[in-house]
């Protein structure tokens, strides 16, 4: 009998990017973090690269276009919260079309803000990411414990 291999949620986040600022979206109705900020994002559907769901996740949500092209890939979060996932984030300087709210039942508000100056409702694990990509930190884990403390000897 084979054990079940452990699989977990992957998901893709957009940063929007002008200059110094990117584009926020205020959860809204959807049970999770409600209130608070983060960037486009969704689940990989299965059968889906890392960039088509930065594209489809730009047009669902965002109402925009974007070549696969104009997309960078700027890091990777290995999360712990409810449960554990691994996040894809995806920046992007050039789009198609004009921004707006495409989902108004998910989504309040959107809103571009300096990097430098986020609000304090932003999700922690994105605020974490953003600023890893103004470091150019490629990886991270976050919300778990130290697995153990290296003794100096």
């Amino acid at each position: 009998m084979q054990k079940e291999r452990f699989a977990m949620q992957v998901a893709v986040h957009l940063f929007l990017v002008k200059g110094e600022q990117v584009l926020l979206l205020r959860r809204y109705n959807t049970g999770y973090e409600d209130g608070n900020y983060s960037v486009p994002a969704g689940h990989l559907d299965g059968n889906e690269e890392v960039k088509t769901a930065a594209i489809r996740e730009a047009k669902e949500e965002c109402g925009i276009d974007i070549d696969p092209a104009s997309l960078e890939m700027v890091g990777v979060m290995h999360r712990r919260s409810n449960d554990e996932r691994i996040d894809f984030f995806v920046a992007a300087t050039k789009w198609r079309g004009e921004i707006i709210n495409a989902e108004p039942n998910k989504c309040d508000e959107l809103v571009w803000v300096d990097m430098d100056k986020l609000p304090p409702n932003v999700i922690p694990y994105v605020r974490q990411a953003l600023s890893n990509f103004r470091r150019k930190q490629w990886f991270d884990s976050f919300g778990w414990e130290p697995a153990f403390e290296w003794k100096k000897s």
